[in-house]
């Protein structure tokens, strides 16, 4: 049955949608930057360290490590920044789904208002209609 908030319901849901692909965007952002991260934690591992050897050998070693310690650095803080951007859709999803759910409750209301104006009709109708017949079974 079609109300005055079919269409708002409709827009609501629709926008709500959006925010649900929106958030397992998110939910596979944090996913791949754990997964980056992890990545170059096992990079790092395997970076061995130089017992012996020439200064300049050393010197390389000390500066993979030393690139290896951004790169953790830098997946570090791409995992925060998504993690962040998980906790704001997940807000912007539950204010979507408060938003759809309050207009769907509002159609639902007014397609009970509408029934029962219905059936109130629907009775004058049949409380006439059984007048009617009473009066011409009494006049016959």
């Amino acid at each position: 049955m079609k109300t005055r908030f079919s269409s708002l319901v409709k827009i609501k849901k629709n926008a709500m949608a959006r925010c649900e692909l929106e958030f397992q965007k998110a939910i596979q952002s944090v996913n791949n930057a754990q997964n980056a991260l992890q990545d170059a934690y096992k990079a790092l591992e395997s970076i061995e360290m130089v017992q012996n050897g020439t200064m300049k050998l050393m010197l390389a070693n000390r500066a993979a490590f030393a690139c290896q310690s951004l790169v953790i650095k830098d997946k570090n803080s791409w995992l925060e920044y998504a993690k962040k951007e998980l906790e704001i859709v997940k807000i912007k999803l539950k204010e979507s789904s408060l938003e759809y759910e309050k207009f769907k409750y509002l159609e639902l209301e007014e397609v009970k208002k509408i029934l029962k104006e219905q059936k109130i009709a629907e009775a004058k109708e049949m409380d006439e209609v059984a007048i009617l017949s009473y009066d011409k079974r009494e006049n016959l």
